[in-house]
């Protein structure tokens, strides 16, 4: 069952997780609009007026994330070509990882130790020729 989507079999994670990114901005889009819509004065129960408004939105959402990962031509392939390149990355390994934040904390540190002496040695030196006062 493809749903009119083009190349359906191809990019499907790439596309699956596009659309929960898509509906969760529209999600939260939804709730500006029902937020910004409860102060509005209106000769009924606002309620309604926030409840269509959202819907509305939440609808109009929905439509376009569908087009955009599954009708739309450039931006189907797009993604079909973005989970084609993912699958040639070559990920590091957990140990490789680890190994390498180790060395950035040994360095950061190493800097900050010499970059506070640094900060040390300056201080004595303009308190030394009188320009700091202590």
């Amino acid at each position: 069952m493809s749903f009119g989507l083009y190349k359906s079999g191809q990019g499907y994670w790439t596309r699956v997780m596009s659309a929960i990114g898509g509906g969760t901005m529209g999600l939260a889009a939804a709730s500006w609009v029902w937020k910004q819509t409860e102060t509005v004065k209106t000769t009924y129960e606002v309620i309604y007026l926030q409840a269509v408004s959202a819907g509305i939105v939440a609808i109009l959402t929905a439509i376009l994330v569908y087009w955009l990962v599954g009708v739309h031509r450039k931006s189907s392939e797009f993604l079909i070509a973005t989970e084609g390149e993912m699958r040639k990355v070559n990920w590091s390994t957990r140990k490789m990882i680890l190994g390498q934040t180790w060395v950035v904390i040994a360095i950061s540190l190493i800097i900050a130790v010499i970059l506070f002496c640094t900060d040390i040695l300056f201080a004595w030196f303009f308190k030394w020729i009188n320009v700091l006062q202590t």
